[in-house]
């Protein structure tokens, strides 16, 4: 694995603000020429630095306002277990994030719908039926204050 200089830093820094910018713009934003601009940005992906491209989208324009934070406590933590859980959550479609943590739980999931009502049926339906799941504690989004991707 290469060690990233402060061009590369930059090159990640400025297309996580605009995956879209030209590798022209891109290029005269970090000090080089196109040419070399484009060689480093084809090794960060090459090396697994920059994984993908996503557009950023309004979830409230898409009807999927409401985020919800759930808790989820398992009754067994076995790597059968978690690897049973970890295949199943990313099939619920809602599940927008899963983190394993470390603490008095064992993940907790960001979770986006379009209400109350519906997030109600995901938990209830979807997330709860989960392999493995004990209990779960809910943690409704008032304001988000600060939704960056970087």
């Amino acid at each position: 694995m290469m060690e990233l200089d402060r061009i590369d830093h930059s090159i990640i820094r400025e297309l996580q603000g605009n995956a879209r910018i030209t590798v022209t713009e891109l290029a005269s934003r970090v000090g080089l020429s196109k040419t070399p601009c484009q060689v480093r940005m084809r090794r960060l992906e090459e090396q697994g630095f920059i994984t993908g491209y996503t557009a950023q989208v309004n979830q409230t324009k898409l009807g999927q306002s409401h985020i919800a934070f759930a808790q989820v406590t398992l009754t067994d933590t076995s790597s059968n277990a978690l690897t049973a859980f970890n295949a199943a959550v990313k099939k619920v479609l809602a599940v927008e994030q899963c983190h394993m943590i470390a603490g008095n739980f064992d993940y907790l999931l960001k979770v986006r719908t379009r209400d109350m009502a519906e997030y109600r049926q995901v938990l209830g339906e979807q997330i709860s039926a989960l392999p493995h799941v004990l209990q779960t504690s809910t943690f409704v989004v008032m304001e988000s204050v600060r939704d960056a991707p970087f």
